[in-house]
């Protein structure tokens, strides 16, 4: 019997649903992941005057709103799931006395909606929300927004394109489009280049640094985990940015790590202790390579944080020289770091020498 698509997608939808109706905290990340961040990734945004992500959001929430008067900012959030980062960025709003704001969260999920109009009405913000059930196909827009916000939630998205599309619509001609996601291959899998290297760092390591704690396994050699095989997770994660490119333009792009997210994030971001001055030491060296090789343009990052527009207003804010164009890694490219030897030991050693 020939594979129906739409029934299996339709049944991960289900699974999908079904998961996160139980999942409290999704952004949950150990100590040694607020090391990095604060130490890698701050000193980049702050590089463009802002003091961190969320800021990022607040800014150019002010921006649209500027003019608008008594009609207020109207913002709509893709794919919100529990809606913290929304509550979150409407309490940092109201303290800066911004005036007349509403968001719409929106997502496929009841129970994560439910528990963001919980969490809404305890941070005493509920009467700046609108929570709207719906799958983005049958996402019917009403009117236009002046700030569309997606945080986390794209990797999420099969159909990217009619999203984009709607997001488009839906985007006020003056609107701004702000985005922090992930843009790496597929499933959250990492390209050639970049898995030669992330071997090379494994076999640095202690045993006690294997063990993955989302999987419950040891893992002797790093195993390149395919997220999307069980849910949506980076389901077109590569599509992501080459989409953008080619539907919005660009106020502001800052792409960021390829090889340190392994080594800082949920699975085995836990088993490097802050204290432990070699944990520290090593997640340092990954982290200046990978920023290192990043800005060579031999690895593409993972991940961004951007603003976009429905049409050019001004040259586009870049950290140095990682624009979209420089960042974006097409699937059918072949890295340069790929090394016939297996021989990870001797990889870092190879690529040293030849920069």
């Amino acid at each position: 019997m020939a594979n129906n698509p739409e029934k299996s997608a339709n049944k991960k939808i289900a699974e999908e649903i079904a998961h996160y109706a139980k999942v409290e905290n999704v952004h949950e990340l150990p100590p040694i992941f607020h090391y990095w961040s604060q130490n890698y990734l701050r000193p980049k945004i702050q590089a463009l005057g802002f003091d961190n992500i969320d800021h990022i959001f607040v800014d150019y929430i002010e921006k649209a709103s500027s003019g608008l008067g008594k009609k207020g900012c109207s913002i709509v959030s893709v794919g919100a799931g529990n809606c913290d980062f929304e509550v979150k960025l409407a309490k940092i709003l109201e303290k800066k006395d911004m005036g007349k704001f509403r968001f719409v969260c929106l997502d496929i999920n009841p129970h994560m909606l439910e528990r963001g109009e919980k969490l809404a009405r305890k941070e005493r913000v509920a009467e700046k929300f609108e929570f709207l059930n719906t799958d983005i196909n049958k996402w019917a827009i009403a009117d236009t927004y002046n700030v569309v916000i997606a945080n986390q939630s794209l990797h999420h998205f099969l159909d990217l394109e009619i999203l984009f599309d709607k997001i488009h619509k839906a985007l006020h001609p003056d609107g701004f489009f702000v985005i922090h996601d992930m843009i790496g291959r597929n499933g959250h899998m990492h390209w050639p280049e970049a898995l030669e290297l992330v071997h090379a760092f494994w076999s640095l390591l202690e045993d006690k640094h294997k063990y993955n704690q989302q999987l419950k396994r040891f893992e002797a050699l790093y195993e390149d985990w395919d997220c999307s095989k069980e849910g949506f997770e980076g389901i077109r994660s590569q599509d992501i940015l080459p989409l953008l490119m080619k539907t919005f333009t660009f106020d502001l792009f800052i792409g960021f790590s390829c090889l340190v997210p392994v080594f800082v994030g949920r699975s085995f971001g836990h088993n490097f202790a802050l204290k432990n001055p070699w944990d520290k030491t090593f997640i340092d060296f990954v982290a200046r390579l990978d920023d290192y090789f990043i800005e060579l343009g031999k690895i593409k990052p993972v991940q961004m944080v951007a603003v976009m527009l429905k049409r050019q207003d001004g040259p586009i804010k870049t950290y140095k020289h990682l624009s979209p164009e420089f960042c974006v890694r097409m699937p059918d490219a072949k890295g340069d770091l790929v090394m016939s030897e297996k021989k990870p030991g001797n990889i870092l050693t190879k690529l040293l020498k030849r920069n």
